[in-house]
């Protein structure tokens, strides 16, 4: 696990959120962009990241941030694991520490969000197991038929 990026983490995130299979061109581009903001603006960056890397390659990955005007409030941005890599426990060693991360800088509470479509359901089970609760849901958020499901946990 490491938490400074490196100039060869944008085409390894573009790689790992692509094989999943679930995100569309503008949500992978999302991806690439946080990223990219961390590369280029540095500690300035309102985005934060956790990288885990097996035999020196990127093969998982989360980004998240501190909510503004919050007090320890984060956001999970993205949490992703290359197809390739999963069923190794790196999602869970992922949020893990990344809870632990954000539970040293003052962090309380984190929240992920996600998808209700049936898809997702691997997602949200991932949330479960991984000691969030769902806090809230908005009906046809997404699109019709597409909820919007909030998850937290809390960590300090």
């Amino acid at each position: 696990m490491r938490s400074q990026p490196r100039a060869s983490d944008s085409p390894a995130v573009r790689a790992i959120v692509t094989s999943s299979g679930f995100f569309s061109p503008s949500e992978i581009e999302v991806a690439v962009e946080l990223i990219d903001d961390r590369l280029t603006k540095g500690e300035k960056s309102d985005y934060r990241f956790l990288f885990a890397d097996v035999d020196g390659t990127l093969v998982g990955y989360t980004c998240y941030g501190e909510i503004a005007c919050t007090t320890g409030s984060y956001d999970l941005y993205w949490i992703a694991v290359h197809e390739s890599a999963r069923g190794m426990g790196l999602g869970k060693r992922l949020d893990d520490e990344t809870a632990r991360a954000i539970q040293t800088i003052g962090g309380r509470r984190i929240y992920a969000e996600t998808s209700g479509r049936e898809q997702y359901e691997p997602t949200r089970a991932f949330y479960l197991a991984c000691g969030y609760f769902e806090e809230a849901r908005f009906a046809d958020f997404y699109a019709p038929g597409d909820d919007k499901v909030v998850f937290t946990k809390v960590v300090g």
